[in-house]
């Protein structure tokens, strides 16, 4: 039983995303990556970029196109982002969006 406990807090210790919510780490990626233009907490206050809140559950591929290709004055991200780190955005944006 002791090694399975050392085992989970190494795996967790060792890749903290397992231990972590991927909302939490896309806010991250956030907050780093998209806020600049996107708006603190997807607010848009630049006006110039789409509110990623309005984003419905059906559009993740839609997202993924634009944030991989760009859109409009938005750089493509691709090879920048690999797609885990999409994938937590989304999960940052799904958890912020528009109910």
């Amino acid at each position: 039983m002791l090694r399975l406990i050392l085992f989970i807090a190494l795996v967790t210790v060792a890749h903290p995303s397992f231990a972590e919510d991927p909302a939490a780490t896309g806010g991250r990626i956030y907050a780093n990556n998209c806020a600049n233009c996107h708006g603190d907490d997807l607010e848009n206050n630049s006006h110039i970029a789409f509110d990623l809140r309005r984003l419905k559950s059906g559009e993740h591929a839609r997202f993924v196109d634009s944030v991989l290709h760009g859109k409009n004055r938005m750089p493509p991200w691709e090879g920048v982002l690999d797609m885990a780190q999409i994938d937590a955005l989304w999960a940052y944006v799904r958890a912020n969006a528009y109910q």
